[in-house]
């Protein structure tokens, strides 16, 4: 064990300071605890302004957006919650965006659309599906989503 770790110097005498590897072990973890207080309050803004793009929608889409933000939080709870292009959506720790929610009113398209994109881990051979459209939300549907939401993280 060294010296600064035990606390006394090679006269038996009691050192009065932090050894240089501890004072920048401190430093360390003040840097650690900033990045955690930035990446909770990131996370807590993307929050709401998901949930507040969310409340600008019509019924049903509102609806549907919530639970759908509901289901990405449990069955993905890594994914920052964020605004994208003025849809919600849901990225990785690099900031990248996994998957997003495109509501049908805001591009005057038929159905809204769960879209992923290739952060998404949900390569099946040659050919798979990145979108999906939403016409409600069935417990069917939300147990495929869940999956697909566990998928795209692995």
């Amino acid at each position: 064990m060294s010296q600064s770790v035990k606390n006394t110097t090679a006269t038996g005498k009691k050192n009065k300071g932090f050894s240089a590897e501890e004072q920048a072990a401190m430093k360390e973890r003040a840097r650690e605890m900033k990045a955690e207080a930035r990446a909770n309050k990131d996370r807590a803004q993307g929050e709401s302004d998901v949930l507040a793009k969310i409340a600008e929608m019509p019924e049903p889409e509102r609806s549907m957006a919530t639970r759908l933000h509901e289901i990405i939080k449990t069955s993905a709870p890594a994914l920052l919650p964020k605004t994208w292009y003025g849809m919600p959506a849901y990225a990785n720790q690099d900031g990248k965006i996994v998957c997003f929610f495109q509501s049908a009113q805001k591009f005057g398209t038929r159905y809204a659309t769960l879209g992923f994109n290739d952060t998404a881990n949900l390569d099946d051979g040659a050919l798979w599906p990145v979108a999906y459209a939403l016409k409600e939300l069935t417990p069917a549907e939300e147990a495929r989503i869940a999956a697909l939401m566990k998928q795209a993280v692995s």
